[in-house]
């Protein structure tokens, strides 16, 4: 249910390529401080979503609001990380992190000194100099996702995020952002092609299906996050599982 906190709009977007159309007439909202999932199948439209929301394309019809400010179009205002961390190999790791505030345009002295404080609650202290291809994926992923803080409003957009890491690496990380976002009052909407994962972390669950994509589902997950492993092994659990697939399955 969409709240007075409500940081995030899009309203009826509706997006073309070549004449076809990928998206008709999607909304959705974020609250203040949620975490909220996008589920759908590939080809379903959900990068497209991401990139009308960040301002990287525009769409044909609708409007995205940060903060009640039209931002349709208007790339930089929400941050926005893609599956692979796309650190760049010959930079620091210090100078990675603060790459977003050198491009907002301060200077790299004023940068790697805002960027600093942060790397002991991300995980990274003692990494400050070192290079990308010399950290793990795990930390690779926590200097992408300070990266991605350092250049957020409190909004960040997350494209698959933990994919690409084993699955003890995976959890690890689940339970060190949800404290994160806890911490720095993150409000995040993620993609992700795993339902469980979806359920375990999420807020609300939007499904987005068909082609062109629309939104087909908006779940509530209950109880309220944080969420141990256990969750996985109730009913309520299946419940939403069985829910989600018979959604995708449309």
């Amino acid at each position: 249910m969409e709240t007075e906190d409500a940081v995030l709009r899009a309203e009826h977007i509706t997006k073309s390529y070549d004449s076809r159309c990928i998206l008709k007439d999607v909304s959705l909202h974020l609250n203040a401080g949620e975490l909220v999932c996008l589920l759908g199948v590939s080809g379903a439209g959900k990068t497209t979503l991401f990139h009308a929301l960040s301002g990287l394309e525009t769409p044909e019809e609708g409007r995205v609001l940060l903060s009640g400010e039209d931002i349709t179009g208007r790339p930089g205002k929400i941050s926005y990380m893609l599956q692979r961390d796309l650190l760049l190999p010959h930079k620091k790791v210090l100078d990675n992190a603060a790459l977003p505030l050198v491009i907002a345009g301060k200077s790299k002295r004023e940068a790697r000194a805002e960027a600093a404080p942060y790397f002991a609650p991300f995980g990274l202290s003692g990494t400050e100099d070192k290079y990308p291809a010399q950290l793990s994926g795990g930390m690779r992923q926590r200097a992408a996702l300070l990266r991605t803080f350092l250049g957020s409003k409190g909004v960040v957009l997350l494209d698959e995020p933990f994919s690409a890491l084993d699955a003890l690496t995976k959890r690890e990380l689940h339970r060190w952002y949800m404290g994160m976002m806890d911490q720095l009052h993150l409000t995040t909407l993620f993609i992700t092609h795993d339902i469980d994962e979806a359920i375990l972390l999420s807020d609300r669950i939007y499904i987005l299906a068909g082609h062109p994509g629309t939104i087909a589902a908006e779940l509530t997950i209950l109880p309220p996050r944080p969420r141990d492993l256990s969750f996985g092994l109730q009913p309520e659990f299946l419940d939403y599982k069985r829910q989600i697939l018979s959604r995708l399955e449309q």
